[in-house]
């Protein structure tokens, strides 16, 4: 089972401020979450996979080769 954070947690984990994160949630785009009581939790694992899609939303489908 996965490693459950808490919203400081994944903050720092994100190197991003809490308030970004909270951001992130109202708009839900940022990594799943889900509240737990009062406490809302991230999976180790959902940021991870937040984090690699944004790596592949950045990356070209197709790169031209650099031309001089």
């Amino acid at each position: 089972m996965d490693a459950l954070l808490t919203l400081e947690e994944a903050a720092e984990r994100l190197r991003t401020p809490v308030s970004t994160l909270r951001f992130w949630r109202y708009q839900s785009t940022g990594p799943k979450s889900a509240r737990i009581g009062r406490r809302v939790l991230y999976r180790e694992s959902d940021i991870s996979a937040w984090i690699e899609a944004r790596y592949a939303a950045d990356r070209p489908a197709c790169a031209a080769p650099h031309e001089p």
